[in-house]
């Protein structure tokens, strides 16, 4: 066959392949068929009937149809199968963060003192990476406000690492702290005053059960003070947070105690049928939550004393004494 007769044959060939393509789309425009072959347009889907698959399918859920399966994958490109692998395949620096100033978008010189090929570098070199190391410490922070900020999240980050509370609170915190500097709401009051309540309002947020009086130990600020900037920033900022649960101080308790599952599980219904009949409003949750743990204790033959129960809790034996004879009473065994 000639060279022109085949480039002919070619260009029928493609316009055929184009002529069918188009007809087929033509035919099909933006109805699918489900596996039962029922035919479906997509533009009369119902959005919140899509659900998002753990493959990155995009699924009608009533009919099961497949409405998007092409997606990117954005991981690396690489695979690891422990952490030095991966630390040594991986070619990115740690995720941005709200508990560093500079959102950790900084360079950082080594200590090691050694070169790109883990030789050790001469005297000359060495002082002079000192003297970078200095300065750049120094101009991490350009300003007033950006060593406030500094002193603040570390002292976040102190107190979150003294009461254990996760990396989330930190963050929460964080972002708390930064909204009170932006609102200029720092004016007239001490930076770990401002610092120690957005670590508070985090752990209400986040619903990690941390009281005022724990906060207030691991801070360098009277509880008095945490507490009326605690509610200062909550009310200017806009915090929506709800009242503590004392459920939520009871794992924590019964694990100090050393109790049992059907010992906390007491103490969970104790609470439930005391707040349904309104004994929860204006209590202290740590001392309810004390209380019924207390009681749940003698329940279930596991006694505890209230100084026990109190040095834990961190409250006074009278609060004890005082929850517990109004929880028996509404759990009707007087």
């Amino acid at each position: 066959m000639s060279g022109p007769a085949r480039q002919r044959e070619e260009r029928e060939r493609r316009q055929w392949t184009g002529d069918a393509r188009a007809g087929e789309s033509e035919s099909t425009g933006a109805d699918e068929r489900t596996e039962d072959g029922d035919e479906v347009d997509l533009d009369d889907l119902d959005e919140e009937d899509l659900v998002r698959t753990a493959d990155g399918e995009l699924m009608h859920e009533p009919t099961g149809l497949i409405v998007e399966e092409d997606h990117v994958d954005r991981g690396p490109e690489w695979r690891a199968f422990n952490h030095s692998e991966r630390q040594s395949k991986s070619r990115v620096g740690a995720p941005v963060t709200e508990t560093m100033h500079d959102k950790g978008l900084t360079t950082t010189i080594d200590w090691k003192d050694k070169d790109a090929y883990g030789r050790s570098l001469s005297s000359e070199k060495r002082s002079q990476m000192n003297r970078l190391r200095k300065w750049q410490e120094r101009i991490r922070t350009k300003d007033a406000g950006e060593r406030n900020l500094q002193f603040a999240l570390s002292e976040i980050d102190r107190m979150a690492s003294a009461l254990g509370v996760p990396r989330s609170v930190r963050e929460v915190a964080s972002v708390i702290y930064r909204r009170a500097l932006k609102e200029d709401l720092i004016r007239g009051r001490s930076i770990e005053g401002v610092a120690t309540a957005a670590l508070y309002a985090a752990c209400r947020q986040e619903g990690i059960p941390r009281s005022l009086d724990e906060v207030a130990e691991v801070s360098r600020v009277e509880q008095k003070e945490i507490g009326r900037t605690y509610r200062y920033i909550s009310q200017e900022l806009g915090l929506e947070l709800k009242p503590v649960d004392p459920k939520q101080f009871v794992p924590r308790f019964a694990s100090a105690l050393g109790l049992s599952e059907e010992t906390q599980a007491k103490a969970t219904e104790i609470i439930d049928v005391s707040a349904e009949q309104g004994l929860l409003s204006g209590k202290s949750p740590t001392g309810f939550a004390a209380a019924a743990i207390y009681a749940a204790s003698l329940l279930c033959n596991e006694k505890k004393t209230q100084r026990e129960v109190a040095d834990v809790a961190q409250v006074t034996e009278v609060t004890i004494r005082n929850r517990y004879q109004e929880q028996i009473e509404a759990m009707g065994f007087r």
